[in-house]
């Protein structure tokens, strides 16, 4: 099997793909651990700017389920930690973060999004925050850092989706550029990235954040802990399942 995450470098920029387009590059543990110690070593050895990519059409289906009916609770629960622990790392980056975003972020994958300093779609983009639709209480406070606390709970009790034009409204993503654009957008990022000292750069940037990883694990860990986490995920897809069979009638 490929490699769940390509990794590329140029001179201080580091490109992570998301490697699972048959999947729609849900964030299984593959994806995930290959992630968290890439983004977590980075700083250390170099690197000014990382972006964020999915391969295919897709940039992240959210958390991947393929394998529901082997798991247990428990297992649920250890992943939605992981995930948790990933999207930490992220938006707490000492370096700056860059989402280019192709197609669907949906779930875990809109809170990647959510996590990186600077979002943008290439093309079109569609996002969804559906959490709260089976009890997982996963990236909100990121997304009211994004839009603001009254538009990230109506996203997030509503789980409606957003398009490209909504989210870049809202602020969730800070530009909506062509393929052809993507070269420019990444000089730019790297840039702002480079004009400060690494050191400072650092310290700049844990000043512009609150630090909630405390307090966004602990809500994470009661919400998906209560007995019959996957039943109802499991009731969850069935919903949604029934909501696509409507539409497409």
């Amino acid at each position: 099997m490929s490699e769940p995450v390509l990794v590329a470098r140029d001179g201080g920029v580091l490109r992570l793909s998301l490697n699972r387009a048959d999947r729609s590059n849900a964030l299984g543990p593959d994806i995930v651990e290959a992630l968290l110690p890439a983004v977590e070593t980075a700083p250390g050895d170099g690197v000014r700017l990382i972006v964020l990519q999915g391969e295919g059409r897709h940039f992240c289906a959210g958390f991947d389920l393929s394998d529901l009916e082997a798991l247990s609770d428990g297992d649920l629960l250890l992943r939605l930690v992981r995930i948790e622990t990933l999207l930490q790392a992220v938006y707490h980056a000492p370096v700056p973060t860059l989402a280019l975003v192709r197609g669907a972020a949906m779930g875990a994958g809109a809170d990647l999004v959510a996590a990186c300093r600077r979002r943008i779609v290439v093309g079109s983009g569609r996002f969804a925050f559906p959490g709260a639709g089976f009890g997982i209480a996963l990236g909100t406070r990121r997304l009211a850092g994004r839009v603001g606390q009254d538009k990230a709970l109506e996203i997030v009790a509503g789980g409606r989706r957003l398009d490209q034009d909504e989210a870049l409204a809202l602020g969730l993503i800070d530009a909506v550029v062509d393929e052809d654009a993507v070269a420019g957008e990444i000089e730019r990022s790297t840039a702002m990235a480079t004009r400060l000292e690494s050191g400072i750069l650092a310290t700049v940037s844990g000043l512009t954040l609150e630090d909630g990883r405390a307090r966004d694990m602990a809500a994470l860990v009661a919400s998906a802990s209560r007995p019959g986490l996957k039943d109802r995920v499991m009731r969850y897809q069935e919903e949604v399942r029934r909501a696509r069979d409507t539409r497409g009638r």
